[in-house]
C-alpha cells in the first residue's frame, strides 16, 4: 500500500510538471525552459540531503549519471511534445510507451505477472494507436513529428527510471543529486552551444522553475516507491501521470477530448489498471 501511494503520488507530480514544462516551451525555446527547470530541480535535491541522507558509491555513480543523461534527453523531448501539442494525445502516448520498457526489465529480473498483466500489456500497444489516431472530426492532430517526439520522451523517461531502479537501495537520494547534476550540466552545455540559436524570448521562470521541482519530487515519490515494489507495477501506476496533465489541458487550455481520444484514453486507463493489478 506505501508503494502504491508513494506511485500515484509520483504521477501526479509528474503530471503538473509536465503540463507546466510545456507551458513554458511554448513561450520561448525549449531548452531555455529546461535550463531553469533542471537547476531548480537540482536545488529541491540538495535541500533533501541532509534530511534523506545520500551515498555516493561507484554504483551510484554509475546509475545516476546514466539517469542524468536519459533526464536531460526526457526533459527536452517531452517539453518539445507538449509545446506543439496537442497535450490530451501526446502526453498518454509518452506515458504508455514510458511504461513498457521497466515492465519489461522487471520481468527479466524475475518479476510475474499474472493473467491480468498479460492483458494489461497489448492493451497498452492498442491504446497508443486509438489515442493518436481515434479524433473526432475536427479535433486537433498529432503531426508525425509530434508523435515521434512522443515516442522518444517516453523512451527517455523509461531509461531513467530503470537507471534510477538499478541504483543501490541504500544510497539514499544519491542516485538523484548526482543525476540532476549531471542532466543540469548537460543542458546547460547544451543551451551554451545553441545560444544564438534560441531566440530572444525570455522563458517563463516561474513556470519552468515550478516544473522543475515538480519533476524532482515525482523522481524522489518513484524511488521510494519502487524500493519498497516491483518495477513492473510502480512504473505503471506512475504511468497514471497523463490524467493530470490532461486534465489540466482540458481546463486551462480548453483543449478538446473527442470520442476517439475518449476512447484512446479509456484504454489506456484499464491497460494500466490491469498491469497494476499485478
Amino acid at each position: 500500500m506505501i508503494a502504491l501511494l508513494l506511485a500515484l503520488g509520483s504521477s501526479l507530480a509528474y503530471g503538473c510538471a509536465d503540463f507546466l514544462g510545456g507551458l513554458g516551451a511554448r513561450k520561448a525555446h525549449v531548452l531555455r525552459t529546461v535550463t531553469v527547470a533542471a537547476p531548480a530541480s537540482l536545488a529541491v535535491e540538495l535541500l533533501l540531503w541532509p534530511i534523506l541522507d545520500a551515498s555516493f558509491s561507484g554504483g551510484v555513480l554509475v546509475w545516476g549519471t546514466a539517469s542524468g543523461v536519459a533526464s536531460a534527453a526526457a526533459f527536452a523531448l517531452l517539453y518539445r511534445t507538449l509545446a506543439i501539442g496537442p497535450m490530451n494525445v501526446l502526453s498518454p502516448v509518452t506515458a504508455l510507451v514510458s511504461a513498457v520498457l521497466p515492465v519489461g526489465v522487471g520481468l527479466v529480473q524475475g518479476e510475474r505477472l499474472g493473467v491480468a498483466g498479460l492483458v494489461g500489456l497489448p492493451l497498452a500497444l492498442a491504446a497508443v494507436v486509438l489515442v493518436s489516431a481515434g479524433h473526432g472530426a475536427g479535433a486537433a492532430r498529432p503531426s508525425r513529428t509530434a508523435l515521434m517526439l512522443a515516442f522518444g520522451a517516453g523512451a527517455a523517461i523509461a531509461l531513467q527510471l530503470v537507471f534510477l531502479h538499478q541504483a543501490p537501495s541504500g544510497s539514499g537520494i544519491g542516485p538523484l543529486i548526482v543525476g540532476r547534476a549531471v542532466s543540469s550540466a548537460v543542458t546547460l552545455a547544451a543551451a551554451g552551444a545553441m545560444f544564438r540559436r534560441l531566440g530572444p524570448e525570455r522563458p517563463a521562470y516561474a513556470m519552468s522553475a515550478t516544473a522543475g521541482v515538480l519533476d524532482s519530487l515525482a523522481n524522489l515519490l518513484f524511488l521510494l516507491a519502487v524500493r519498497s515494489g516491483d518495477l513492473a507495477v510502480v512504473a505503471v501506476i506512475t504511468a497514471l501521470y497523463p490524467a493530470g496533465t490532461v486534465l489540466l489541458a482540458r481546463g486551462v487550455l480548453d483543449e478538446r477530448i473527442h470520442r476517439g481520444q475518449l476512447i484512446g484514453l479509456g484504454t489506456a486507463a484499464a491497460a494500466v489498471g490491469l498491469l497494476a493489478l499485478t
